[in-house]
């Protein structure tokens, strides 16, 4: 009974994800080829992962469902070559591909055919990357070689309670047990790695799934993803300034009918990345983040205001993820500077030069509202004019410059009186540190209300929707 229990669950998966009535199966007949150790005596059904196509909301997709109950879901070379055929159709017809993962592995009754074939897997979803948009949820295991499968795709989801996602499992860590620091939990992959976009029970990520797909465009020829706007195109966001330290909800409050798709939601939590709508189109929006509160409005989560080398990847994967899809970047820019602590040394020179590369090398129309402070190099790689922003707002609190007005006082005026440091200060911030400044250099194109920042940045993304941008001729770049 178990059995028939686990048997229908990868099938029950792709049920869920699909419009009613909608799935073709393709190569449900296929079986293990092998037979060494015996395997012509096991049944390998559909060589355990059922595949095929179907539509979310109207749209095409191809989805692939492990089946954990043929050999734990063990990987064979059949096994990989049906996914591997999901992936070509996939790039020819530019559609998504949705892998739903539960397995064991890969199946060691078959070593060099299925390591042959799962190389294969590797190299279609190589090819696909940047061209249709590649999504996996983990049910059960997924280890070893099989967590780079999930890595190479653009965004993952795990079960709350059930998924492991490993390299090595927690017991084969040196030093380590599950018991210690359990590594492969869904709650730890989504904090730690920066892998995982969301958790949740089966029926969530289903529905985040289904939510992803309809805000994607099917793949990097289609202009952009629609969705008919029915909220006012000039809607003042009334009180967004008071969101200046939680910019999840300023970009909510931006969006269409207030729709967000937040992306890497509990990784890197100084960094906001996800997707809005705006005029119906989708948008990619990246924005640093101070405070995280709850839906009960309490702090959850503080941070410096700095430019942290975690927060700094996760928006770079993401904007290279927008700039491969033509999917326009939106930045609320509110940044203090660099990170100070030894990981950050480590880590941080860089993560922000590759976050600094990917704005500075991402064609599609590209907009920065700075909504609080912008200081230093931190300004310089969100999203600033300098590295190719197309629109630069600013709000009228906004602080523009090399950093706050009073350090900058004590430096140039090292030990005079505090009469002086005060009256210094005062002209850094006007000469230096001020929007009007930054606007009357060209650093910044227009100072805007906070109430008006869904109307401007509308605004510009229709006049910047037919943008061309000619490049230096290179294969490509090395950062």
């Amino acid at each position: 009974m178990g059995n028939m229990s686990t048997e229908s669950a990868a099938s029950a998966r792709i049920t869920s994800l699909l419009d009613a009535g909608s799935f073709v199966e393709i190569g449900g007949a296929v079986t293990a080829r092998s037979t060494d150790f015996n395997m012509q005596e096991k049944e390998t059904p559909a060589d355990g992962v059922i595949t095929g196509y179907g539509v979310i909301d109207g749209n095409l997709v191809y989805v692939y469902s492990q089946d954990a109950s043929v050999l734990n879901g063990a990987i064979g070379e059949m096994h990989a070559k049906k996914i591997a055929n999901i992936y070509d159709m996939a790039m020819k017809m530019g559609a998504p591909v949705i892998g739903l993962v539960d397995c064991a592995g890969l199946r060691l009754q078959e070593a060099t055919d299925a390591l042959e074939a799962f190389g294969g897997l590797y190299l279609k979803q190589t090819m696909a990357s940047g061209v249709v948009p590649q999504i996996t949820a983990i049910f059960g295991t997924c280890g070893g070689g099989l967590s780079v499968v999930p890595a190479l795709t653009d965004f993952t989801f795990m079960e709350a309670s059930n998924a492991k996602l490993f390299v090595n499992s927690p017991n084969a860590i040196p030093g380590n047990n599950i018991g210690k620091l359990n590594t492969s939990s869904a709650e730890y992959q989504s904090k730690e790695s920066g892998l995982v976009d969301d958790i949740g029970t089966e029926e969530e990520i289903i529905a985040n799934i289904r939510s992803l797909v309809c805000m994607l465009p099917g793949n990097n020829e289609e202009n952009a993803s629609y969705d008919e706007c029915t909220d006012n195109l000039n809607r003042i966001c009334e009180g967004i300034e008071n969101a200046v330290e939680d910019t999840a909800i300023a970009l909510a409050m931006i969006s269409d009918s207030n729709v967000f798709f937040e992306t890497k939601k509990h990784f890197a939590k100084d960094m906001v990345t996800g997707f809005i709508r705006l005029n119906g189109m989708t948008v990619g929006a990246v924005a640093n983040r101070s405070k995280v509160y709850n839906e009960e409005s309490e702090v959850v989560a503080e941070f410096d205001g700095s430019l942290s080398a975690d927060g700094a990847k996760k928006a770079a994967e993401f904007v290279t993820f927008c700039d491969a899809f033509n999917i326009p970047v939106v930045t609320l820019t509110n940044v203090s500077g660099f990170k100070a602590c030894e990981y950050e040394e480590k880590n941080l020179a860089r993560e922000a030069a590759r976050l600094t590369y990917a704005f500075a090398d991402a064609t599609v129309p590209k907009v920065n509202v700075v909504i609080g402070k912008a200081f230093g190099s931190a300004y310089v790689t969100m999203n600033s004019k300098s590295i190719g922003a197309d629109m630069v707002y600013a709000w009228p609190t906004a602080q523009i410059g090399m950093m706050e007005p009073n350090l900058a006082a004590k430096i140039m005026y090292a030990g005079a009186d505090a009469a002086t440091l005060r009256e210094k200060t005062a002209e850094y911030k006007e000469l230096q540190s001020s929007p009007l400044s930054a606007a009357r250099r060209g650093y910044v194109d227009t100072i805007i209300e906070p109430a008006d920042t869904r109307k401007y940045i509308i605004g510009a993304l229709e006049m910047l929707f037919t943008k061309r941008e000619d490049r230096p001729m290179k294969k490509h770049g090395a950062v």
